[in-house]
């Protein structure tokens, strides 16, 4: 190893373990999020962008912050999506669309990195609506309650680390879809 190198990992080292880091502090918050939602089939389709739906999403989040890096996240959000008629170009109309209203835990760890502390989560919910799917590989429509796992990823930004960038995804465990979000979101104190 040279030198250098040796420099560069000790400074690394010291700013992710430094007791100075704030990116993410102890404590109860609010998180608030809204972006662009998308749904997708579980399956790989000759023709891609015939089953896609794209949408609104939003999300809250009551954030129980334990240590720096690790949080517990009760949420509850929603999803509208639907597949543009325009760019359906097959008489068989497929298309994946997602209405639903989600909920349940997550658990976050986060590298408390001042000013942008990348950060990646998951847990388990459920979510409560209707989930479309008709592609060449799938002819599903389910109404009702479906577990999903939510797996998210992104960066908190700031001088307080309260502003994030991120992508929600969640994984349906009895549709064959997916849905998820790239979402923006902001953090505020309870305490």
């Amino acid at each position: 190893m040279t030198l250098t190198l040796r420099y560069f990992i000790a400074i690394i080292f010291t700013v992710l373990f430094s007791s100075h880091s704030k990116a993410q502090t102890t404590g109860k918050f609010i998180k608030a999020s809204i972006g662009f939602g998308s749904s997708t089939s579980h399956y790989k389709e000759e023709n891609p962008e015939v089953i896609d739906g794209f949408g609104f999403y939003t999300q809250g989040e009551y954030v129980v912050g334990i240590t720096k890096w690790f949080s517990v996240r009760p949420y509850a959000g929603a999803i509208f999506t639907s597949t543009d008629e325009d760019k359906i170009k097959n008489p068989e109309g497929y298309k994946v669309e997602t209405n639903a209203f989600f909920l349940g835990t997550k658990v976050r760890l986060c590298a408390p990195i001042p000013w942008v502390a990348p950060f990646v989560e998951t847990g388990i919910g459920a979510s409560i609506g209707s989930f479309e799917t008709y592609t060449n590989c799938v002819n599903e429509k389910k109404n009702g309650v479906v577990a999903h796992i939510p797996i998210g990823f992104g960066l908190a930004v700031g001088p307080k680390n309260n502003i994030e960038i991120g992508f929600s995804f969640y994984g349906n465990l009895t549709s064959q879809q997916s849905f998820g979000g790239f979402t923006a979101g902001y953090s505020f104190a309870l305490d």
